[in-house]
């Protein structure tokens, strides 16, 4: 039998202790205690604990997977409901894992108040971490006047937050840095080429409408219905009646149904002309005002001279996104962009694709 170092330390350590009349009790390697956690952001299942492994499928958001074991730094080694084991990054922006603890918060062994999801917006500019403490890692600065939607407490002294991105951190929760309950601007999103996908159920073209508060007040609330889902996977044509992955005009129709239980029509096209019916749309993006649908022709390129000779007055709508005001929108438009998030338009396709806009209440 081959024998190795461990072997004879621990040989001689027993041997020892035999003479010595005493027990001697050998720790066992460390193991990870199997936890569950849920999909909070569509993340890849791969064969092996490594980004250029073969992908077995995307988990969706709201999925729950058992964490076997953790599989290296950056990952995981998990389970899924079918019994199918592969591995996921470990970042958290990805999964919530249950049962997990601020235990590494300064505020350790306190009891937390809890507090309603909401919308902030950043007072002063504050480290955004991966975890509730400082000797977490930082993932970056959160900017002034940046919004971003408060999950909870982790501990008195930490807020669990997702920016305009869909990435999760913790935020200090000392009242300097956060205006709590205010939905006034939005975060910086990245810029990237989407796909034309105008939504793909032709169900429940009609809309229905119940009494409303007033205008402001509706097009916060369906501002803040939206913002709940950043991050959510896109998918063409995705259920209408389920929240675990959207296309554009579902994720648009999701919002208004969730803030102020209006029901639009099913795809993009028809919610465009809903929206030219109640007879305030404009062309000019500069007249937009928050809350205002924003309706787009088909990807060409990033310049403004891919455009040029289109006739937008009878383009194709293909996209649709909620004006958010700073020249930002919030949409989704394809798997790759990370699903539900925000985007600046001024400057980039978005403002070149863009046909026409208005209130659709």
């Amino acid at each position: 039998m081959k024998y190795t170092m461990k072997h004879k330390v621990a040989a001689a350590t027993i041997s020892a202790a035999l003479l010595l009349g005493t027990a001697v009790v050998i720790p066992a390697p460390a193991a990870y205690a199997a936890q569950s956690a849920e999909v909070i952001w569509g993340v890849n299942m791969r064969t092996a604990p490594s980004a250029s492994s073969t992908v077995i499928r995307m988990l969706k958001k709201g999925e729950n997977v058992s964490i076997i074991e953790e599989a290296g730094s950056g990952w995981y080694k998990v389970s899924d409901t079918s019994g199918k084991t592969g591995y996921i990054s470990s970042s958290s922006k990805y999964t919530n894992v249950n049962g997990s603890s601020d235990s590494s918060s300064s505020n350790s062994g306190s009891s937390s108040e809890a507090v309603p999801a909401m919308n902030a917006v950043v007072k002063k500019s504050v480290s955004f971490r991966e975890g509730p403490t400082t000797s977490a890692k930082r993932i970056r600065y959160l900017k002034t006047s940046e919004q971003v939607r408060v999950l909870g407490k982790a501990s008195n002294s930490w807020y669990e937050v997702l920016d305009s991105n869909g990435v999760k951190g913790y935020v200090s929760t000392q009242s300097q840095y956060l205006s709590l309950g205010n939905t006034a601007g939005t975060g910086n999103g990245s810029t990237n080429t989407g796909s034309n996908g105008s939504g793909g159920s032709s169900s429940g073209d009609t809309a229905t409408k119940p009494s409303t508060p007033s205008s402001n007040a509706s097009v916060e609330k369906v501002i803040s219905a939206g913002m709940k889902y950043l991050g959510t996977p896109y998918e063409f044509g995705s259920n209408r009646n389920s929240t675990k992955t959207f296309d554009c005009s579902a994720f648009i129709r999701r919002a208004f149904i969730d803030g102020l239980g209006i029901t639009l029509p099913a795809d993009s096209r028809q919610q465009g002309d809903y929206v030219k019916k109640k007879g305030n749309t404009t062309t000019n993006i500069n007249n937009l005002k928050r809350g205002d649908l924003m309706f787009f022709m088909s990807y060409k390129g990033t310049s403004a001279s891919s455009y040029s000779g289109v006739n937008k007055s009878t383009a194709r709508i293909t996209h649709v996104g909620i004006y958010l005001g700073d020249g930002k929108i919030l949409h989704t438009y394809s798997k790759e962009s990370g699903g539900v998030k925000t985007n600046t338009i001024k400057g980039t396709h978005w403002e070149h694709r863009f046909l026409f806009g208005g209130s659709a209440l």
